[in-house]
């Protein structure tokens, strides 16, 4: 006997398939794909994982064939679980290899750059400085490169767990969407128990990049990976396991409504599994918001607070230590490694967040969208990004001024303001000896405060015009679907009352008159009416669809269920829409209560974005302007005396400790007041990124939208706080300047 091959097997398949199709519609109720889905999952995974991850993987696998690096064999394990919850396409070695020859190549850039310091720069350049005393211990040449190295040494483990990583950022994203991925799930099944089916109907609706994780599911069944959807269910569950574990109850409660014989009991079953995930997230969530208010506030004062407040005393430090404190160490330490420890610390929060609970990234979702990012003036478009350059352009040439008068002019150039009256002061003041340091002038560091301002204003323009349609578009949709709920139970109840759906429609649009909802619905029944379109183009059409209007998954899935369940009668489409209508009214009321278990942190959190950060910072750059404007106006006073005695005694005495406090040793107030700027611009960005994880997970578009708030809002703040502060307190040290000089008359 000939024995079939496959290849025959699968012509036969087909051409019975083909046969059927010409005389009944096949899988029409369960599954209608949009043009978004692509049937193989390589292409879907290509087509919607981030660019960085994409170049990540090619890094991995060029520094594997360059050197080989095996993991240490307790991380490999850990290293492969991410690896396949990420959907990386890389070894456990091509993580390591590629840590590995970052960590060489950062080792040969700092001896490079020691030799070049050597060389071309002496010792001009290190944390010592060149001179005598504490400054001539002679490592200044070795300094930076030596600290360079240190920084590459300690980046081999984080950068070897990379992986971990992205796979902690893809699980924190993925539950976003898993309380919405059993609500359509259970919606599907609720009236067709297919778990295959059921999973495709999620799989279409829910965000990336839960989407892929489902579709990986149907993927690995379909190349025979695993034998039944049921087994690779089960084996993807294994990955949340110690992460979601009500999300596994819930899947495995819909896997359990299969075997059950009776309609009652499955249904029951399945409301079961959405009450699981509920009641879970709520509980976690509840726990989550208890624990967060100490380590919120251990990051707000140790990365903050206690460093803006430290600020104070570098200024006389460096001058108490003849010069060892250089603006660069400052900037360092404040714009390199605080606003690192705030991000990593608090990212590490976001990793704790609990899983099932977050808003939907819009324009993940609707890449079509990315139109409205355009910057509309009038009938004219402009690039966000060519706006926002020319602004911060501007502001920051008018802060660089100091700067730009200096080197394109003598070095003896300087003019004096405010001739006369209590703010007379030089605009530059540099203190040329061998070199020229500086500027020291009052107005050069108010000038300093356009460049954060700058930076600021430029980032918060761009998110702002990058975002606000679409904020706009999502508030809408919210406003929708807060009452959708209603608008589809009485749709339910008007189509089981008998009403044809098109009427059903109709009816309900009037009535919910002025409505988001009833808008919804009077979109589709002016498409029935005067355009001719089915149900199913009125909703979905590309053009005039009035899912354009409204772009939301649940809206869409919604409709997808009303559209399909009309082709097996009335009274299905009635009980599926009352079911959806009260499954979305119990998600939307575990929502409302997971914001209220927020509030008080986030509100918290908004008000030292907003106004304690700045202003503290504001009032410690005026303070220490104070400080430098009274130490220069008395080192130039007293610099006519020589050995006082007698009457002049406590004058001399003040003339020595002038003298330890050199004012070439002192950070010029300029390049100070930059450093705590662009220190306050990186918080309100760190701070406003944790605040949106913490209140909806990972989602662009609201995280860019409240960025641009708060940056126009703090920055503002920073920006007048600072300008009064320093004119106030310069007032002060004219005081201070007079009463001095009136002594030493």
């Amino acid at each position: 006997m000939n024995r079939i091959t496959g290849e025959e097997i699968k012509g036969i398949l087909e051409r019975a398939q083909k046969r059927l199709g010409e005389n009944i519609e096949l899988e029409s109720f369960e599954y209608f794909p949009a043009d978004s889905f692509s049937k193989e999952y390589e292409i879907f995974r290509k087509e919607n994982l981030e660019v960085y991850v994409s170049r990540y993987e090619k890094l991995c696998r060029i520094a594997e064939k360059i050197l080989r690096v095996r993991p240490r064999e307790k991380d490999r394990e850990k290293i492969q679980r991410a690896i396949d919850a990420a959907h990386l396409d890389i070894s456990c070695g091509g993580a390591t290899s590629l840590a590995a020859i970052t960590v060489f190549l950062v080792i040969v850039f700092s001896i490079f750059l020691g030799i070049g310091m050597y060389f071309f720069t002496g010792e001009s350049l290190g944390f010592f400085g060149a001179g005598g005393g504490l400054k001539s211990v002679g490592l200044s040449v070795f300094f930076l490169p030596l600290l360079i190295v240190l920084i590459g040494a300690a980046l081999m483990n984080p950068l070897s767990k990379y992986p971990l990583r992205i796979a902690s950022r893809w699980r924190l994203r993925a539950t976003n969407h898993m309380v919405l991925c059993v609500l359509y799930i259970v919606m599907y099944m609720r009236h067709t128990s297919n778990l295959e089916h059921g999973i495709k109907f999620a799989g279409e609706h829910v965000g990336m990049p839960l989407a892929l994780d489902l579709r990986k599911v149907l993927w690995d069944v379909e190349t025979g990976k695993f034998v039944t959807i049921k087994e690779g269910l089960d084996n993807y569950l294994l990955n949340w396991r110690d992460y979601s574990l009500e999300f596994v109850e819930s899947m495995h409660l819909i896997e359990g409504s299969l075997y059950e014989p009776d309609e009652t009991r499955r249904v029951n079953q399945l409301e079961k599994a959405l009450e699981v995930i509920l009641n879970g997230t709520y509980e976690k969530m509840l726990h989550y918001a208890q624990d967060l208010r100490n380590p919120i506030t251990m990051v707000y004062m140790l990365g903050v607070i206690l460093p803006v407040l430290g600020l104070v005393v570098f200024p006389l430090m460096s001058g108490f230590l003849e010069g060892l404190v250089k603006w660069w160490h400052l900037a360092i330490l404040y714009n390199v490694f605080l606003p690192a420890f705030v991000y990593f610390y608090g990212t590490s929060l976001l990793e704790k967040r609990p899983t099932g609970y977050g808003a939907e990234d819009l324009l993940q979702e609707h890449p079509e969208f990315d139109e409205y990012t355009k910057m509309r003036i009038g009938n004219l478009k402009i690039n966000p990004i060519i706006f926002s350059v020319v602004v911060a352009s501007i502001l920051l040439v008018i802060g660089l001024m100091p700067l730009i008068l200096f080197y394109s002019t003598s070095s003896n150039f300087d003019v004096t303001l405010f001739k006369g009256t209590i703010l007379e002061s030089k605009f530059l003041d540099y203190k040329c000896e061998n070199v020229c340091i500086g500027p020291y002038g009052i107005w050069s560091m108010v000038f300093s405060l356009f460049i954060p301002l700058g930076i600021a204003l430029g980032v918060g323009i761009y998110y702002y015009f990058w975002s606000k349609q679409l904020i706009r578009i999502r508030k809408r949709t919210l406003d929708m679907e807060k009452e959708f709920s209603g608008a589809i139970f009485q749709l339910g109840n008007r189509v089981g009352d008998g009403l044809p759906v098109e009427h059903a429609i109709s009816n309900v649009a009037q009535s919910m008159q002025g409505t988001p909802s009833g808008d919804f619905l009077r979109i589709v029944d002016i498409n029935i009416r005067k355009l001719g379109m089915s149900v199913k183009e009125a909703i979905f059409n590309q053009k005039r669809g009035a899912l354009i209007m409204f772009p939301s998954s649940l809206i869409r899935s919604t409709m997808k269920v009303l559209v399909e369940s009309a082709k097996k009668g009335p009274m299905v489409v009635a009980k599926s829409l009352v079911t959806i209508s009260e499954y979305a009214e119990r998600v939307r009321a575990i929502g409302e209560r997971l914001k209220d278990l927020l509030a008080d942190i986030l509100s918290s959190m908004k008000g030292q974005t907003i106004f304690l950060t700045p202003m503290i910072a504001g009032i410690v750059v005026g303070v220490t302007s104070m400080m430098i404007s009274i130490i220069n106006s008395l080192t130039v006073l007293l610099s006519g005396f020589e050995q006082p005695s007698g009457e002049f005694a406590a004058v001399g005495g003040l003339q020595g400790i002038l003298s330890i406090l050199n004012i070439t040793d002192i950070i010029p107030g300029y390049q100070f007041q930059i450093v705590v700027g662009l220190f306050v611009v990186e918080v309100i960005i760190i701070l406003s990124i944790l605040s949106n994880g913490i209140e909806n997970g990972i989602d662009i578009v609201t995280q860019r939208y409240t960025l641009s708030r708060n940056l126009f809002a703090a920055a503002l703040l920073y920006f007048f706080i600072s300008l009064i502060s320093i004119l106030v307190f310069s007032v002060l040290a004219s005081g201070v300047v007079n009463v001095a000089q009136a002594a030493g008359v």
